[in-house]
């Protein structure tokens, strides 16, 4: 895994870990005190009940597409916002979604940690 290279990097990874259910690559990628703003409910999921229910394989990701996204650097923060189409299941219960997100990355000892990612589902 290289995150050191930039945070649109990271970012893809996050999204590959997500949808491979790689909680090790999860691990590394989201920095201890990592907060989601879950896009369908808008309930805080902090990062140990994250790698939980992904390890449990209770969440799937099927497909997470990247739409569009934008970079704002601000010396060792990132601010990536952008949209999402993503499939997959919760429980047995199949769900797709559209998104906006906000990805928050910082860079902590050479390397791009997300420290905060909060979606918006976008209602057709």
């Amino acid at each position: 895994m290289n995150d050191k290279l930039n945070p649109q990097a990271a970012e893809q990874q996050f999204f590959d870990s997500l949808i491979g259910s790689d909680v090790g690559a999860l691990e590394r990628i989201l920095s201890d005190d990592f907060l989601l703003i879950d896009v369908m409910t808008g309930s805080e999921v902090k990062k140990p009940d994250l790698l939980t229910i992904l390890r449990s394989g209770q969440l799937k990701f099927d497909a997470i597409e990247p739409i569009a996204s934008q970079v704002r650097h601000y010396g060792i923060t990132a601010v990536i916002t952008g949209s999402t189409q993503m499939s997959g299941r919760f429980g047995e219960t199949p769900f797709t979604a559209s998104s906006r997100y906000t990805h928050v990355f910082v860079e902590m000892q050479g390397r791009w940690r997300l420290v905060s990612a909060q979606g918006t589902q976008i209602v057709n």
